[in-house]
């Protein structure tokens, strides 16, 4: 597995590959059980047992199983990013790269709803001083095999990276000059957080359509306060 003709998941120590093989396998284990149950019902021995690890060995990589879920924020946070980096780059908007994010998550969301609630719990129980646990390149490598350089990229909230496709989409016209980021960044983050807790596991589907027209009102939102200002 590699980053395309960068560095190669092979090439690294075993370790670091046996590292981010057992914290990987954690998560797939924990993530395939969240549905018919919640994280608080899927118990650490069960997780362990499947890895063929030690409960001792699972508390040396998460000191609560909480921290899975932290860990899988960051894993997502840097696939949204490098997806929204390429949206950049294609198609020279920054708006754009904001909407690939929502089409991404809407589609996740879409497979699995519960995942997506699991994941919005948690982010409302995490203080905000938290010592997030960081990506190694190793686990960037095997998750992402293919993706170019996502080895370098930094393992970001969602509100940093919001704010940097914003300032993009105003460098480039499609925002007004005077945009409020940070008033842009709220709303956003409240469409991404509030559409799918408002649709629930009733519609899933209904999560992409409801983001387009969301981020449609937001944008001519921020358009309109430039034109009465």
């Amino acid at each position: 597995m590699s980053s395309d003709d960068g560095l190669r998941f092979e090439d690294l120590p075993l370790r670091e590959r046996k590292r981010a093989r057992t914290r990987l396998a954690l998560l797939d284990a924990l993530l395939s059980r969240i549905g018919p149950r919640s994280i608080e019902q899927i118990p650490v021995k069960e997780l362990c047992a499947e890895v063929e690890i030690s409960e001792v060995t699972f508390f040396k990589h998460f000191p609560a199983k909480s921290d899975l879920l932290t860990w899988f924020i960051q894993l997502w946070t840097i696939e949204m990013a490098w997806h929204a980096d390429q949206a950049v780059r294609a198609q020279g908007s920054g708006l754009e790269a904001v909407g690939e994010i929502f089409a991404r998550t809407a589609r996740d969301a879409t497979q699995n709803i519960d995942i997506m609630l699991e994941i919005i719990a948690h982010q409302a129980r995490m203080p905000k001083d938290l010592a997030l646990p960081g990506v190694s390149t190793a686990e960037r490598l095997l998750r992402f095999p293919g993706l170019a350089g996502v080895e370098c990229l930094p393992a970001e909230g969602l509100d940093s990276i919001l704010p940097r496709f914003l300032h993009s989409a105003i460098e480039q016209g499609e925002l007004p000059p005077s945009s409020d980021i940070a008033s842009l960044t709220l709303a956003l983050s409240s469409v991404f957080f509030g559409v799918p807790l408002c649709v629930g596991r009733h519609d899933p589907a209904a999560i992409a359509p409801l983001y387009r027209q969301q981020l449609a009102l937001v944008w001519a939102g921020a358009r309109n306060a430039q034109g009465g200002a």
